[in-house]
């Protein structure tokens, strides 16, 4: 796995399992529609943590009623359902109020998509600083790895989420930028629920 900090890029050569197909199948059909960028425990996994999840969270940019009805055609037509409701004006509605949208491959129920816009100025960063991954049968983009560790190391603190910390740092120990950590640090342990 190499990292390209300038490019903003990360090579893998990790074998594609089931869920990154899952999330590349997805996402093939979100990008053509609504900026993305994957965030928490998904990440980890991408980056080679051994760990089970149920959901892969995602922000989406804010978007209108219109285009949201154009994805979701595009997501049903490939297989997938909306856990939440069915009609387009019910999800959208869900999404909207700020509440989280989840997709899933019709018939099961996990693993599945998180799909929320972002609430906070701090959740909007994640479009400015994320990180394309490259691998063999696509593209994904998360969130910097800096912004990974200081939510889950400073926000979400379960067991879970600090090795998924201990993991990247580990993993990239010669590229993270700690003065960024700090700063989000800061701005993350203001933040209510």
């Amino acid at each position: 796995m190499k990292y390209n900090k300038e490019k903003r890029e990360i090579i893998s050569d990790k074998e594609i399992s089931e869920l990154d197909k899952f999330v590349l199948e997805f996402i093939t059909i979100l990008e053509k529609h609504i900026d993305y960028v994957i965030i928490s425990g998904y990440i980890s996994i991408l980056l080679g943590r051994a760990r089970a999840t149920e959901d892969v969270d995602v922000f989406i940019k804010k978007i209108s009623l219109e285009k949201f009805s154009e994805f979701y055609e595009d997501v049903k037509r490939a297989g997938f359902w909306c856990l939440n409701a069915e009609k387009t004006k019910e999800v959208f509605s869900y999404i909207e109020d700020g509440l989280a949208i989840r997709f899933a491959k019709q018939g099961q129920a996990i693993p599945n998509f998180e799909v929320k816009f972002p609430k906070r100025q701090i959740d909007e960063g994640t479009f400015e600083d994320f990180i394309t991954v490259i691998l063999s049968q696509g593209k994904i983009k998360i969130s910097s790895l800096e912004r990974q560790i200081a939510f889950k190391r400073y926000y979400l603190k379960s067991d879970k989420d600090i090795e998924d910390a201990v993991h990247i740092e580990e993993l990239f120990k010669e590229d993270i930028d700690y003065d960024k950590i700090n700063k989000l640090k800061q701005i993350v342990e203001t933040i209510e629920d």
